[in-house]
């Protein structure tokens, strides 16, 4: 390896990574206009009408509210419809741009910004593949994460994981730049409080980053060497970024209505059989390591050169520990991971740099094959692996017509203070959509829930509709092929 190839951020660099995150807005912005209703729209739904109760109600981050009024979530009925999931910056953010650009929908707000967080990322592993590897892995790896389709899905969606991991690499470039040789104490302090702000602002969003807090340590080292442990500021560092986290966690132990169960993540995953245990199990990996990385996040032919790059050796291994963070973070949360495709977001940094340390060792190794061969056959691979990928993400984009049109009967015929009842099993789209609070599923005797002030009920289940038009119990508002909507 040329010494000038690496470890120096150019002009030749600036113009790469503006032409690469030109490439990757593009391709972002497919769709993103579509409503609400995608793949995991319960989840996206449930984010972005937080975000909307803060523009209808004001912006009150302890006591952030969805549609959701039910105790489906979390055992405990919630009026207030409280959700206390993660502290409410990402929402706050983009119910922000909406106030100062209305006329765009909130949910493409909420898009632009997980966007926006996620060129950010593009840009930091552009450069800590460059400084620790070479230009050539620096442009492929942050070319996958802005081209390949599974890194754009997952970069677009209205959650709040592209937020907090953008916040995790902002925090892990400051503590980079600190471990730079002969820069000053002002200039090393700055760049400390710089990381230990994105590092307590990400925890707060998701605490489940904290795993990368195994890739700071290298850094550290860097910077200390053997001294490191008689440093106050390297255990300051992480005491004072968990604290903001405990007392966000110790104020929603007042409101547990607001908290949906989460002791699933680990171990077990919903089927229609209920829950089942997949820890360790031969179904996770199954899941994970071949339909997830495997098919959806590799395309098939990328898994080549993704073990290739895990066994090549880089600079002072930061860039393997990284991949650590995640795979710890991966084997962790096995019920989440495997549940649902969006808790694979935190790991596609690392992945799209092992990737592209793994085609820069192909080509840059005489060991294995010449140029003339290697390169060829990179291009084969990327292309053969996009294709595959893409056929299979490109359903996640997929939205059903009918809930966008039932949405806008339910607006047309009820107000929108009105709580109602959707025979949804529990998902918030219908909800969301129409613009409204209540109940995702029929928890409750109808007769209870009219007591509770629930005054539309929503059903597509035909013998249910049938049998409320036999015996007259609730008036019939509206009735097609499709669904029907009853006054309690």
């Amino acid at each position: 390896m040329k010494k000038n190839e690496t470890n120096s951020f150019r002009l030749v660099d600036i113009f790469l990574v503006i032409s690469i995150l030109t490439i990757a807005l593009f391709f972002r912005l497919y769709k993103i206009n579509t409503p609400l209703a995608d793949l995991h729209s319960w989840r996206q739904v449930d984010t972005a009408a937080v975000a909307r109760n803060f523009v209808k109600h004001g912006f009150n981050l302890l006591y952030p509210t969805y549609d959701d009024l039910t105790s489906i979530e979390s055992g405990k009925e919630n009026p207030q419809g409280f959700r206390f999931v993660e502290f409410p910056i990402y929402n706050a953010l983009f119910a922000t741009t909406y106030k100062i650009f209305p006329s765009v929908p909130i949910e493409v707000h909420g898009r632009l910004v997980s966007i926006f967080f996620s060129l950010i990322i593009i840009a930091i592993i552009y450069y800590f593949s460059l400084s620790e590897v070479n230009r050539l892995t620096a442009v492929i790896t942050s070319l996958t994460y802005a081209i390949f389709p599974f890194f754009v899905f997952f970069s677009r969606m209205v959650v709040p994981e592209t937020t907090t991991l953008s916040f995790v690499f902002i925090s892990l470039f400051f503590l980079y730049l600190m471990t730079k040789q002969q820069i000053s104490f002002l200039l090393t302090t700055y760049y400390y409080l710089l990381a230990l702000i994105f590092f307590t602002l990400a925890l707060l969003i998701k605490p489940t980053v904290i795993f990368y807090a195994l890739a700071m340590l290298p850094l550290f080292w860097r910077k200390y060497k053997w001294s490191l442990f008689g440093k106050v500021s390297f255990y300051l560092f992480f005491i004072i970024s968990i604290l903001p986290f405990l007392a966000w966690r110790y104020h929603i132990s007042f409101y547990p209505e607001g908290i949906p169960a989460n002791n699933w993540l680990i171990a077990y995953v919903n089927t229609f059989e209920g829950p089942k245990n997949i820890f360790f199990k031969p179904a996770f990996f199954r899941w994970i390591f071949f339909e997830r990385l495997n098919v959806a996040i590799f395309g098939g032919y990328l898994t080549f050169l993704f073990i290739l790059g895990t066994l090549t050796k880089t600079k002072k291994y930061f860039l393997h520990f990284l991949l650590f963070s995640a795979g710890i973070y991966l084997f962790t949360f096995q019920g989440g991971n495997v549940q649902h495709e969006y808790y694979q977001t935190l790991l596609l940094p690392p992945i799209a740099i092992f990737i592209g340390l793994g085609a820069n060792t192909l080509l840059k190794d005489k060991n294995y094959f010449s140029v003339l061969i290697s390169f060829p056959v990179i291009i084969v691979i990327f292309c053969f692996s996009f294709y595959f990928s893409f056929y299979k993400v490109r359903d996640y984009y997929n939205t059903p017509n009918d809930l966008t049109q039932i949405a806008m009967v339910i607006m047309k015929l009820t107000h929108e203070d009105d709580k109602i009842v959707t025979d949804r099993m529990g998902d918030t789209t219908l909800l969301y959509l129409a613009n409204r609070r209540g109940a995702p599923a029929i928890y409750k005797d109808p007769q209870e829930l009219k007591s509770m002030g629930y005054k539309y009920l929503v059903t597509s289940n035909r013998e249910r509709i049938e049998d409320y038009k036999t015996t007259n119990l609730y008036q019939l508002l509206f009735d097609n092929n499709q669904f029907a909507i009853f006054a309690l």
